[in-house]
């Protein structure tokens, strides 16, 4: 026990396929107690077999939770026992039946003292605990059919790693990365246009000094995104010139300096942001859905690659 004191949380699932194999183990014994011939691996498959009805392979995999393949292996092996039998469907001759067989009947009564005795057992176990673990295994099968392991460590781990982002304005020493970045994510779908190069070579005279802002987010200290605030003649702001790295892609990073944006023209007073962007950059417009913008009608775009317009009012 001491390993699993040491891994903590971690080895749940090691710890839980040890107490599984200990209870597969005793479950032989208890078997051979009661001169059962049947494997433990076997009951859920057994005993969903009802005296009278046959079943499908598929059936019983869905009613046991068990994958097909596992059930085929099962009933095979208890077919070369004796205790079913196995028939081909009378309008479907793909799906087979499986039914128990006479012999599979007597071992069912016989097994009928050995389950009394056996609830009575973990029930009596269970009153020696302070945790109902019966009722502890139905609340975690039903957390992870909601939501699986896997993606709740997935979110874990884009938390653990979102703290290592940073905010930050724009300086003159990020001015090849602000260009880099863009650069990067414009040749990589269209092509650098006239108006690029002039905000992206010189962002202090086409947006700082015309009332704009830029944003750097790093992550562990390295700039991985960008996005700025054009101001525009109406007092609002055009959000242009995000683009984030593809290596810092799933870090919720775009939506963190998109956020960070729109508060500052909500701060400065704004009336609305505004952007142009292309229906083919379907990441880019669910992002900017998911910040609150929607589609709006605007002046004609001085960038070919623009399709679509869209705003949010405050």
């Amino acid at each position: 026990m001491d390993f699993y004191t040491a891994t903590g949380k971690m080895a749940l699932g090691s710890r839980l396929r040890r107490l599984s194999e200990q209870m597969t183990e005793q479950a032989a014994g208890i078997y051979d107690l009661y001169q059962i011939d049947l494997q433990p691996k076997w009951f859920p498959v057994f005993y969903s077999l009802s005296p009278t009805d046959e079943k499908s392979i598929t059936d019983i995999a869905r009613e046991i939770g068990h994958t097909h393949p596992s059930v085929s292996q099962i009933v095979r092996e208890m077919s070369a026992k004796g205790y079913v039998t196995e028939k081909k469907g009378e309008t479907d001759g793909r799906k087979n039946f499986v039914l128990l067989s006479p012999l599979g009947l007597r071992i069912r009564e016989k097994m009928q003292p050995q389950l009394v005795d056996v609830t009575s057992a973990i029930e009596k176990a269970m009153k020696e605990t302070n945790h109902d673990l019966w009722k502890a295994i139905a609340e975690w099968e039903l957390l992870l059919e909601q939501k699986s392991l896997l993606r709740r460590v997935q979110e874990e781990q884009k938390l653990r790693e979102r703290d290592a982002v940073e905010i930050v304005d724009y300086t003159p020493a990020y001015q090849a990365a602000f260009r880099q970045l863009n650069e990067e994510w414009i040749s990589t779908y269209f092509r650098m246009e006239e108006s690029d190069y002039k905000a992206l070579d010189h962002p202090r005279e086409y947006i700082l000094d015309q009332g704009g802002y830029i944003y750097i987010g790093l992550y562990k200290g390295e700039p991985v995104a960008t996005c700025a605030l054009i101001h525009m003649d109406d007092g609002g702001f055009e959000l242009a010139k995000m683009a984030v790295s593809p290596k810092a892609q799933g870090l919720g990073i775009g939506y963190l300096i998109g956020k960070a944006c729109i508060e500052k023209a909500r701060a400065l007073g704004a009336r609305r942001v505004y952007l142009e962007s292309n229906t083919a950059l379907k990441p880019a417009i669910n992002l900017y859905h998911k910040l609150g913008f929607r589609k709006a009608a605007g002046a004609p775009s001085p960038y070919e690659r623009c399709n679509i317009q869209m705003e949010l009012v405050f």
